[in-house]
């Protein structure tokens, strides 16, 4: 029998896939909707360019076939890993051959062709995860995701952005298209059935027939509490969305700089994101994971109620970036403890699809809101929409209620047990 793959080496492992994910999403978020105020285009057209995200919506439909297919020479997952890096690679680096001249159109049918490869490169991902970490690392596991991740988006939506002031953006997307080829270099170094937990379950479902997975898919879905659950996740961050995609149009009407909100809300913001991060997985792995959640969520809702106060008051660079830091700090928090109690009730014999269905439906309920936002804001007003926001954060602890009362899944109280498909 090889022995156990060390967790450190898993860790950097999941860190660095992650990140590449996050870099072209945090150019959206981040960054684009900068870019397009700056060039002039509506709050109502801002939220509607949140639509770009639509492939990390809907990855759930095609995360089966991800399941279901896989080359037994490059792994289960790294079939799908190692050329979705490539697409990526080469979508980044077509990026920055678009001329300014050619309008915002190619550019944004591009960050959708990013977003569609990193999306189903994270489905792969997601079941590497499951595949790799057991119930007790799953905090440390999540810490690596969530912070990988979010510093993807630091460099994509906060540092290349800042440094476009002397590289220009055809440098920034090139930059990119260099730290994907770098990671896909270091996925080539390592075999994927070495760093597998021995506690996954192996064939005949490491290679499942489509039924199969549909069929475990189902019995999840009606389990009891399956719909709280999938309500928990689905509305944790309403009013933190509600008000984030707002707050950066926010500080431009307020007289702010691309580049000082780049430095405040892409950087400072990030940096506080991540620190929160470490915060949650630390909570996750000394308490409860639903009760790790909750006490994340509590402490979120403070500074979303900092971000209404900012519209109350004069938003000083002072002021606005204190908030920033708190609200990043608690929502990535949240975050991770989320992540860590939704992986804890995956079935580890279909990881991708049952992980991205659940990931599918925390993008699911944040898309509407942001999208809206723009059009809402346009018709109210900024303290309005911000107050609104406050109150969806505090409503949701409610929720905390029937999902203590849920009994926990098998995978947490050890690795999941192989059952036969009817």
């Amino acid at each position: 029998m090889s022995p156990a793959p060390s967790l450190g080496r898993r860790l950097v492992i999941l860190w660095s896939l992650y990140f590449v994910q996050g870099l072209p999403f945090g150019f959206q978020a981040t960054a684009l909707p900068v870019y397009l105020r700056d060039a002039g285009v509506s709050l109502t057209g801002i939220g509607l360019a949140s639509a770009l995200s639509l492939p990390w919506m809907l990855k759930v439909l095609w995360a089966p076939l991800v399941d279901r297919w896989s080359s037994p020479v490059w792994g289960r997952r790294r079939s799908w890993i190692l050329p979705l890096q490539g697409v990526l690679a080469a979508l980044c680096a077509t990026a920055a051959a678009v001329s300014p001249g050619d309008g915002i159109v190619p550019l944004l049918l591009l960050i959708l062709g990013m977003n569609l490869a990193a999306a189903t490169m994270d489905i792969a991902v997601d079941g590497l995860a499951v595949d790799m970490l057991e119930v007790p690392e799953l905090g440390r596991g999540n810490i690596a995701q969530v912070v990988g991740f979010k510093l993807g988006m630091l460099t994509g939506g906060g540092l290349l952005v800042w440094a476009s002031g002397a590289i220009g953006w055809a440098g920034l997307f090139l930059v990119m298209a260099v730290l994907v080829t770098a990671i896909l270099l270091f996925t080539l170094s390592w075999r994927e059935r070495d760093q597998v937990s021995p506690g996954h379950p192996r064939s005949p479902l490491d290679h499942p027939r489509l039924g199969e997975v549909l069929g475990l898919l189902r019995r999840q879905a009606t389990t009891r509490g399956a719909g709280w659950v999938l309500l928990f996740i689905g509305t944790y961050k309403l009013g933190e969305t509600l008000a984030d995609t707002m707050f950066k149009p926010f500080l431009v009407d307020a007289g702010y700089s691309a580049q000082q909100i780049g430095l405040w809300v892409g950087t400072w913001g990030m940096l506080f994101s991540i620190a929160g991060s470490w915060a949650g997985g630390f909570l996750a792995s000394r308490l409860p994971l639903l009760a790790a959640v909750g006490w994340a969520a509590a402490f979120r809702a403070v500074p979303v109620a900092g971000e209404w106060w900012l519209t109350l008051v004069e938003p000083t660079a002072s002021r606005a970036l204190a908030v920033t830091c708190a609200e990043h700090f608690f929502g990535g928090a949240l975050t991770t403890a989320l992540f860590a109690w939704m992986m804890s009730r995956v079935d580890r014999r279909i990881g991708a699809t049952h992980y991205t269905l659940l990931a599918s439906i925390e993008v699911w309920g944040k898309l509407p809101v942001a999208v809206a936002s723009g059009a809402l804001t346009d018709a109210t007003s900024y303290p309005v929409v911000f107050g609104v926001a406050t109150v969806l954060s505090i409503l949701y602890l409610l929720l905390l209620v029937p999902l203590s009362h849920l009994p926990e899944p098998p995978s947490a109280s050890g690795s999941a047990r192989r059952t036969e498909v009817t």
